[in-house]
């Protein structure tokens, strides 16, 4: 009889070895999301607008690992965001994780190879603030929160510069870990 290969807690070698990936880039995750609530506000007038360094991770798993675990991450994200900031925090975080990497997905999937990096990570950061504004409305109805949506798209494109460069300096550490 042939006996099945299974390894730690009778998951296949191959589940295990992602199962250690996918906890190794939600650590990284969470400390580059400290790392960045550590940092000063940046300089401007509107609260709320970070750089998310902690998608730069969510970015890495969707272009070089695959799409299902990017976005196994962006919910744990959510999750200890729930944990740690509250319900609106991880409400926050899990729309506009989801619509960020949706979009990238759906793009790689019309354009494939020729579209750049840059470019998916602004579509995405973009995205990103769309899918919280639009969570920020449900939850605030009532509220007149159209003056913020240039704020969050102009941030977004900011954002999505600051992340794809980040990105290409990160590639390199996260190479060498053996993620691929």
């Amino acid at each position: 009889m042939k006996q099945k290969n299974t390894g730690l807690l009778g998951l296949k070698p191959n589940s295990t070895k992602k199962l250690v990936i996918t906890a190794l880039l939600f650590a990284i995750a969470l400390i580059l999301s400290v790392v960045e609530n550590m940092l000063p506000p940046l300089p401007i007038p509107v609260p709320g607008i970070k750089f998310g360094l902690a998608n730069i991770v969510v970015m890495y798993t969707l272009f070089f690992i695959n799409k299902s675990t990017a976005i196994i991450l962006v919910v744990l994200k959510a999750l200890f965001g729930v944990m740690t900031r509250g319900v609106v925090a991880g409400m926050l975080s899990l729309c506009g994780g989801l619509m960020s990497v949706l979009v990238m997905i759906l793009l790689i999937s019309i354009f494939k190879d020729k579209i750049s990096y840059l470019i998916l990570s602004i579509f995405g950061a973009v995205f990103h603030n769309i899918g919280q504004y639009i969570a920020i409305s449900i939850i605030y109805v009532g509220m007149n929160l159209l003056f913020y949506l240039p704020v969050l798209l102009i941030s977004g494109v900011l954002a999505g510069i600051v992340t794809s460069t980040l990105l290409k300096f990160i590639l390199p550490f996260l190479n060498g870990l053996g993620f691929k």
